[in-house]
């Protein structure tokens, strides 16, 4: 499974530890984030990693910025991306499991080991299918075709 992954200036370091416990995890990793502290614009960065999941260049997507906050709006404005800005291990995975999230979003100021517990969920928790769950999703893909 491919993962991409993007992240603005203040994410840079987490960005590394987390490419490489993917691929300790034997995933391969698509870096669309920076490499350097130099500001950056997060936007640009969320539509890379956004793209790279609806043009199946990647089956999910991560993107860390300072809160988090910032990523997941932008990722949310493009219509396919369902980014969840989780806080912890139960959202990350129920943002998947209940939600179909193709893209995850964290805080580059949490703990490096709470990450890569959410991210480790996120990567291999699957939609449930439940037909509540499904139900849900298309009303929300109704609302991107409204």
């Amino acid at each position: 499974m491919k993962i991409s992954i993007g992240n603005d200036h203040r994410g840079v370091d987490v960005k590394n530890i987390l490419k490489e416990y993917l691929e300790e995890l034997n995933f391969e990793v698509i870096n669309e984030g920076t490499d350097t502290s130099n500001a950056v614009d997060y936007p640009i960065i969320a539509t890379k990693v956004a793209n790279d999941v609806l043009e199946r260049r990647a089956e999910l997507g991560i993107v860390l910025c300072g809160t988090g906050i910032g990523m997941s709006i932008a990722c949310n404005k493009i219509p396919g991306i369902r980014c969840a800005k989780a806080s912890n291990v139960s959202e990350a995975k129920l943002s998947r499991e209940h939600n179909n999230a193709n893209v995850l979003a964290l805080s580059s100021n949490y703990d490096i080991e709470l990450l890569k517990e959410m991210v480790s969920v996120f990567v291999k928790t699957e939609f449930s299918n439940d037909e509540r769950h499904v139900r849900r999703l298309n009303q929300i893909e109704e609302l991107e075709n409204a």
